[in-house]
């Protein structure tokens, strides 16, 4: 019967959550798609062909089983949905927000790939468990009994959390350090409200606390509290810092005021959201308002804050990318929500100098024009400049989304036998997850380098099952060497 509700792919045509009119949308910071109606929710869900293999799934790096999850919504059971979408996933309300579906499950969508138009898995997913918390479905996963072991996490972040969530369940004592004042990472201070707005992290946050995971907030290794007495208190240590250090540009004028890191931006404009007083906002040095605002990069961190931008109130927003639109790393839909809100995209150009006044106050980017070459050992067209096509774009502000690297952490956490790759991120050994250290493990973009959040999470999952398997067996191991040396 189940079956038969399925497969309408044929008579039903794909559809997305109401999504508020962008003169609407541009005036807050809220998010911008409405609350899936339920019969909108199974009637989009009904659309599955329930494929024998499920490319969604495969495509999804948590390997959600999204066929399943469907089905259940399509027929109206929605606790089943949650209880199997959760089952793989630690925030999919998050996910639901926030993934490029895009590029991952509904891009792989047979349907798609038919012009049939993909299942819209992301809203889907939303809907369930945001219904879930509204029925007090979503409870926290209290241990059956302690194992008198605790771990260390260093970092609140998506990776942090799901692994203090997973590492919480089977008994552990789970304490997350963290720098900033609120736990979250970039859920909370990097990634505007629009996109996620901050109770559906906080929410997550308080269910960790309900669970025993024991979080400590305004707590930088490395300087409040030494890399080495975390791991005397600890019996292992997860390292799921993120990777924040900007990429920085590198052409004449980048010292210039006026010129700022787009974490530094959006931070700021995350702060005044949630109530913070923010003094450089208050000045006007990080308002975008009446200003004619420069946003260099072509990733998501860029469509943030482009998108932020517009909602502060700039005169003019304007994005400019070295490559084409079809080229860019970011989320198309992203690009898409930003020109309809009125950002202006400057493709195929990339800054050659950024010009000041006599105070050195940013004035205008000097950009010269591109076009792709060969292919660079990435597969992707090499952007090659146009000799003599250059151009200016008036400039107040200039931000600069160019991506982010790890810091160093050896240095930073004064443990030098801590062990990093070529590109600074953590060396792990790829079957244990655990660092140059014994017992230290890692997870997440400081581990992998800057990807997304759904990554950060299947990091956190395995870390978690890594450090349980590694704990057990030196517990055991412990226990039986007395024995063994008496007997000897």
């Amino acid at each position: 019967m189940a079956r038969n509700k399925m497969l309408r792919f044929t008579t039903l045509e794909q559809e997305y959550p109401t999504k508020r009119p962008a003169e609407m949308r541009r005036e807050d910071f809220d998010e911008i798609y409405t609350a899936f109606e339920p019969a909108k929710a199974s009637d989009q869900a009904s659309r599955c062909e329930q494929c024998g293999i499920p490319f969604c799934q495969i495509h999804c790096p948590l390997g959600n089983n999204i066929p399943d999850w469907l089905m259940l919504t399509a027929n109206g059971r929605l606790e089943e949905a949650y209880a199997v979408s959760s089952a793989t996933n630690n925030m999919p309300e998050i996910c639901g927000r926030i993934c490029p579906q895009d590029r991952l499950c509904e891009g792989s969508c047979v349907l798609e790939q038919s012009r049939h138009r993909a299942v819209t898995i992301g809203s889907v997913e939303k809907y369930i468990t945001d219904t879930a918390w509204a029925e007090g479905w979503v409870q926290p996963k209290t241990p059956a009994a302690e194992n008198g072991f605790s771990v260390g996490i260093i970092g609140g972040g998506p990776a942090g959390m799901a692994a203090a969530e997973q590492l919480r369940a089977k008994g552990y004592a789970v304490h997350v350090y963290d720098r900033h004042d609120r736990i979250g990472g970039l859920l909370i201070y990097g990634i505007p409200g629009f996109k996620l707005e901050k109770y559906v992290v906080e929410r997550r946050v308080k269910l960790l606390q309900d669970a025993g995971v024991v979080f400590h907030p305004n707590t930088d290794v490395g300087k409040t509290i030494s890399f080495a007495d975390l791991r005397a208190k600890h019996d292992a240590i997860l390292v799921a810092t993120g990777v924040y250090k900007a990429r920085m540009l590198s052409c004449p004028g980048a010292g210039l005021t006026g010129v700022h890191k787009a974490l530094t931006y959006l931070t700021a404009s995350n702060r005044v959201g949630m109530g913070d007083t923010v003094a450089d906002y208050e000045s006007g040095i990080l308002d975008a308002k009446d200003k004619h605002v420069v946003v260099i990069g072509g990733g998501d961190t860029a469509m943030d804050c482009v998108r932020t931008a517009i909602r502060q109130g700039a005169k003019s927003v304007k994005c400019v990318y070295r490559r084409d639109r079809e080229n860019m790393p970011g989320s198309q839909r992203e690009v898409a929500n930003a020109v309809e809100e009125g950002v202006e995209f400057v493709w195929m150009a990339a800054p050659e100098a950024l010009l000041g006044d006599a105070d050195n106050k940013v004035t205008a980017v000097r950009a010269i024009k591109m076009h792709l070459g060969v292919a660079d050992s990435s597969g992707r067209q090499s952007p090659q400049p146009i000799e003599g096509s250059q151009f200016t774009m008036e400039a107040d502000l200039v931000i600069e989304a160019l991506g982010f690297e790890p810091e160093d952490l050896p240095v930073y956490f004064a443990e030098p036998d801590l062990a990093v790759t070529r590109w600074g991120t953590v060396k792990t050994d790829h079957k244990t997850l655990m660092t140059s250290i014994p017992g230290v493990f890692a997870a997440g973009d400081i581990m992998r380098g800057a990807s997304l959040v759904v990554w950060a999470v299947k990091d956190g999952r395995d870390a978690a099952e890594r450090i349980d398997q590694y704990v057990t067996a030196k517990a055991a191991a412990d226990k039986s060497a007395p024995a063994m040396a008496q007997a000897s």
